[in-house]
């Protein structure tokens, strides 16, 4: 079963497969959607400062059993800033470690997919990220939105090698050159949103193939990221919905594979569009 896999990161650690995604789950049903995740077998929980929800995945969190990431305020662009706030999760969330943090993006939000890549501010972020991790506060680092640019100006100047890249990746949306870059240095690439944010669901080639396995939607784009060798990371609060998506124990065939690569790209993610990493320019090559 896929929820008793792991990926080798590069500082020897092992993370699951396959994760729980808590992004728009509200912090009062946090802590019951991480123990359902549990209860089904997930071992690994993904959440964020700017989720506001850590309050809560920390309640529900047993903490020997699960690998536990967050990620730092794309925002923070300080040593002082991000040392604050990696000691704010920790008492927000009420653990004495996170497994994994990760800065949340190369720009503020407001500045994303622009020109200025806040080099000197992410190398700021890094150092404080770096030391939590001496300190015993993280056990791995890493980065999240990071283009190969914002990857180097880590690789080249940090102490520590970011141990995974999270990215929006899904059919239709697969950035295979900035994979293949993190792939060469040793980062694995964590897929965010894999069922493009719902839009996969109204896909008839998708739903076409879907069928042809006799699997669900969600089922078939998570296949498709753990085939290219990608953590996805489905979010949901549901627990129908968590059980689905770990049954993908099926495989797809090179050609059905060779197309969902080349899958018509989404654009429009409807209301979501209005959220940077949908509407900016992280996309498929």
């Amino acid at each position: 079963m896929i929820l008793h896999e792991t990926y080798g990161l590069s500082n020897g650690m092992n993370i699951p497969k396959l994760g729980l995604g808590t992004w728009e789950i509200p912090d009062n049903r946090a802590a019951q959607a991480v123990r359902d995740a549990v209860k089904i077998g997930y071992r690994l929980i993904d959440t964020a400062q700017g989720y506001d929800n850590e309050r809560g995945v920390g309640e529900g969190v047993l903490r020997e059993e699960l690998f536990v990431t967050t990620k730092l305020q794309a925002f923070y662009k300080t040593y002082k800033e991000a040392k604050s706030a990696i000691d704010e999760s920790l008492r927000i969330s009420g653990l004495d470690y996170f497994d994994l943090m990760i800065i949340h993006a190369p720009q503020p939000w407001t500045d994303f997919h622009t020109d200025n890549h806040f080099f000197e501010g992410n190398l700021e972020a890094w150092r404080a990220l770096e030391e939590a991790q001496k300190a015993g506060k993280l056990k791995a680092i890493g980065v999240s939105n990071f283009g190969e640019i914002d990857l180097d100006n880590i690789l080249q100047h940090g102490t520590v090698k970011p141990v995974v890249n999270q990215i929006l990746c899904h059919i239709g949306n697969t950035p295979f050159a900035l994979i293949d870059y993190c792939k060469q240095n040793d980062i694995l690439v964590e897929a965010y949103s894999p069922v493009a944010h719902g839009e996969m669901m109204k896909n008839e080639q998708i739903s076409a193939m879907a069928k042809k396995y006799e699997v669900s939607i969600p089922q078939l784009c998570i296949r498709y990221c753990l085939q290219l060798g990608l953590l996805p990371l489905p979010k949901t609060a549901n627990p129908a919905h968590m059980e689905n998506n770990a049954e993908v124990d099926f495989v797809i065939s090179d050609d059905d594979m060779e197309t969902l690569k080349s899958a018509k790209r989404i654009k429009n993610y409807g209301d979501f569009s209005l959220f940077p990493v949908f509407g900016g320019k992280m996309a498929a090559d």
